[in-house]
């Protein structure tokens, strides 16, 4: 398991992954918020009013539930508001990070 640090345009949270998710985040983000969420009939209660409604948990239940069952992800830190412009905190400056 790897970290990666996972936000909606609010609080940036680490998160412990699959290996593979970590080395391609945006392929499997993108994946989630383009093509399943539109097109799984499985992701039906996040469209709503024409558009969708997700946020990066949203993501990891995802991940746990229908890509990686038997390595499932988990919430390692809840770093708050770090403004894009800002460095993330030591530990975590090299993770590779994706907002929804």
């Amino acid at each position: 398991m790897k970290q990666v640090v996972l936000s909606a345009d609010g609080d940036r949270k680490v998160y412990a992954v699959p290996d593979q998710v970590a080395d391609h985040l945006e392929d499997y983000c993108l994946w989630f918020c383009t093509r399943w969420l539109w097109e799984s009939p499985h992701a039906a209660p996040y469209r709503v009013g024409g558009g969708l409604r997700y946020d990066e948990a949203d993501f990891i239940r995802y991940l746990n539930r229908w890509v990686f069952p038997h390595q499932p992800s988990s919430l390692v830190e809840n770093l708050g508001w770090v403004g894009y412009d800002e460095a993330l905190p030591p530990p975590y400056r090299d993770c590779p990070q994706f907002n929804f």
